[in-house]
């Protein structure tokens, strides 16, 4: 039986209709809704999924190979119908599931706005996915800070301290409100596709730690997401910082 992984990541948008039922206010008055959410962080129910960014990866004989990478958004298709695809997804692939921060948030947001969209999600719990400590679902955020809130990392930081690129300039979590008020969800989810580059990467770093990865499998699977890359720069030019770094990962002598 093939084995998955797939490796994702929400970007997301206030609800400012569920804000204003929450305070009383007409329905389409987003004006009030966006002074009343502010700078605040919305409670997870509140939270309108934009994006879903998504690597799937398969495992070969001697490496992890890239079957895809993408993340479908808000201005192509429903809320709705971006979670019904990538929970269909996981109905059918059955893979393990990779995020950084997953158990704090993305995998809580899908299953409130699943429930707001009133649609059912049962790729969702094709696994164990929502078990903090179930290896289906591996959070490496929770992971590798050993569950501890005071030694978590942000993802970014982790990156640039392992030597990889981490993020690039432009866009930033905080930002994708506006940007998507502006008309720039492609932007967005160019991001988003190098955040789940990024978390792709990490994985594959703990996986060589923790032996599941011989040094020459986990050099193989950086040059095969680096081809894979390389092979789709035309339409996807937000990767190219990413080439120089991977080669100089394989590069780097790792001791057997």
């Amino acid at each position: 039986m093939a084995q998955y992984v797939v490796v994702f990541d929400l970007e997301t948008i206030p609800d400012l209709e569920a804000v204003s039922r929450i305070n009383g206010l007409a329905e389409h008055d987003d004006a009030v809704a966006e002074g009343i959410v502010g700078e605040k962080f919305p409670k997870l129910p509140l939270h309108k999924i934009a994006c879903i960014g998504a690597v799937i990866a398969e495992r070969l004989d001697d490496h992890w190979a890239i079957r895809s990478l993408g993340a479908p958004h808000m201005g192509e298709r429903s809320e709705a119908d971006l979670i019904s695809s990538f929970s269909d997804r996981l109905q059918s692939l059955r893979p393990t599931l990779v995020s950084f921060n997953g158990q704090g948030f993305d995998l809580p947001v899908l299953r409130y706005r699943a429930m707001v969209n009133s649609i059912p999600a049962p790729g969702l719990h094709a696994r164990a996915y929502f078990k903090r400590y179930d290896d289906a679902a591996v959070d490496l955020c929770d992971v590798l800070g050993s569950y501890s809130s005071g030694a978590k990392a942000k993802l970014d930081e982790l990156c640039r301290v392992l030597g990889l690129a981490g993020k690039p300039d432009g866009v930033d979590g905080a930002e994708v409100a506006g940007f998507v008020k502006a008309g720039r969800i492609a932007e967005v989810a160019a991001y988003c596709e190098t955040d789940v580059v990024n978390t792709y990467r990490v994985w594959l770093r703990y996986e060589l730690f923790r032996g599941a990865l011989k040094p020459d499998e986990f050099r193989s699977s950086e040059t095969a997401l680096a081809d894979f890359i390389r092979a789709r720069l035309v339409e996807k030019p937000h990767l190219a910082f990413l080439i120089d770094d991977l080669h100089r990962s394989v590069e780097v002598p790792i001791s057997a």
